[in-house]
């Protein structure tokens, strides 16, 4: 089986690369803006270095698309979180190209990642995937994700032959992911001193600030199952338990003191607009917006299990983050 990974360089690519790496009978290639070191998963792998975002990148991407017999894209921009026009290139356009190639090239089985970010907004319990998937309009995050859920319906009705399946994760966390979780959200507002060792005394969140996360291992185990069934539609993924304040606070070995949502998106909006921090108040809404899901279909028409709890995986993100911000501020660095 040849296996195309589009974003294959990212927290979720190089998971899942890793993990398809183990597979007998699969052939990797892998889609990227710039080709990585042939190390770690990335060994054996085929690259194809474009960006799927320029339209003049079309007939090398259809190339790299050529013989495939699934393409998983996993492409997306989560800065310059200031222009909302380059993040829609790559996050819409960039699927609508990855679509147009695939279908171009005859391509049977085609897997996006979606999002929890795609659900409207919605109490905070569990529904299925049946949710409405329009977004939380103050996030571009979402309303990217939105847009793309609509393409996706398109391109279903389009094209009827190729088997379309969605991937609707909750946060995605690895050790990995430290240094891109840094580098895409936090800040100078934020030292690295409040993460290490693992200590906040005081968290100061809104009630609705809880989530669900997965360990990229195990999302990349979803999507091997995906691929060997050749599954479609929507599948929601995500390990249990459900974070909330108290969850965070304990994993901090801190105190949550509970605050206001719309003080805390007041003072996060002042701390985004002089860029202290690189997460827009969109990122807050998203998480206190959307509803929690169910994961009952993966887990029953695949026997999807999660090996990693998400207090866990939460953890070793967290300190993933304290060490890389510990090594930055080295003076034998700088």
């Amino acid at each position: 089986m040849r296996v195309v990974v589009v974003g294959g360089s990212g927290n979720v690519g190089s998971a899942l690369l890793r993990r398809l790496g183990a597979e007998a009978d699969v052939e990797r290639v892998g889609v990227s803006r710039m080709t990585p070191e042939a190390a770690g998963p990335f060994e054996g792998v085929v690259w194809h270095a474009l960006d799927v975002a320029d339209p003049a990148s079309g007939e090398r991407l259809r190339a790299a698309l050529t013989g495939a017999d699934a393409v998983v894209h996993l492409a997306w921009l989560l800065q310059p979180n200031h222009d909302e026009a380059t993040m829609r290139r790559t996050n819409v356009g960039g699927q609508a190209a990855v679509l147009e190639a695939a279908a171009a090239v005859g391509v049977g089985h085609v897997v996006v990642a979606s999002s929890v970010g795609a659900y409207s907004p919605g109490p905070k319990r569990r529904v299925d995937e049946s949710w409405p998937t329009g977004g939380v309009r103050s996030s571009h995050y979402a309303r990217h994700k939105a847009e793309n859920e609509r393409a996706l319906d398109a391109f279903e009705r389009a094209h009827p032959d190729v088997a379309v399946a969605r991937l609707r994760p909750g946060l995605v966390m690895q050790t990995a992911a430290g240094r891109e979780l840094d580098r895409l959200f936090l800040g100078p507002l934020i030292p690295a001193a409040l993460l290490r060792p693992l200590r906040v005394p005081v968290l100061p969140l809104p009630p609705r600030l809880v989530s669900q996360a997965v360990h990229a291992d195990d999302l990349a185990d979803a999507i091997v199952r995906i691929l060997r069934a050749r599954a479609v539609g929507p599948f929601n993924i995500a390990a249990d338990p459900v974070i909330g304040p108290r969850q965070l606070a304990r994993i901090l070995s801190g105190r949550w003191l509970p605050v206001p949502a719309a003080a805390l998106r007041a003072l996060l909006l002042v701390a985004w607009r002089a860029h202290l921090v690189r997460s827009d108040p969109g990122w807050l809404d998203l998480a206190t917006g959307v509803p929690l899901m169910s994961t009952e279909r993966i887990r029953t028409e695949l026997g999807w299990r999660p090996g990693v709890a998400a207090d866990d995986a939460v953890r070793e993100t967290i300190e993933a983050v304290a060490r890389h911000r510990s090594l930055a501020s080295s003076p034998h660095l700088d």
